[in-house]
């Protein structure tokens, strides 16, 4: 069963332009895994200190397998400093 989430990152003040470069460097190793459908990451262009990941999984094994990826495990280790608050949703797709 596909799994569909969204991500919310509010970058501290002054540390916009580091959360940029910590999540953009997810993007294509992300979207190279086994099981990715989809993955982006946006920045709010009327709030620069909020972004937002949007990913699909094919399924429970597939977001495992990001996780325990080294390119998350980078991120993991890397983007709390910078982050003052961050909160994950998950999403019904809606016309499937």
């Amino acid at each position: 069963m596909k799994i569909t989430k969204s991500v919310t990152f509010i970058a501290k003040e002054g540390c916009e332009a580091k959360m940029k470069e910590l999540l953009s460097a997810m993007v294509a190793p992300s979207k190279a895994e086994k099981g990715c459908l989809f993955y982006e990451i946006f920045q709010y262009e009327n709030e620069r200190r909020r972004f937002m990941a949007v990913e699909t999984w094919e399924d429970e094994a597939a977001l495992e397998g990001h996780k325990n990826s080294a390119h998350y495990a980078v991120y993991k280790s890397s983007y709390e400093p910078y982050c003052e608050e961050k909160y994950t949703d998950e999403l019904e797709v809606l016309g499937e």
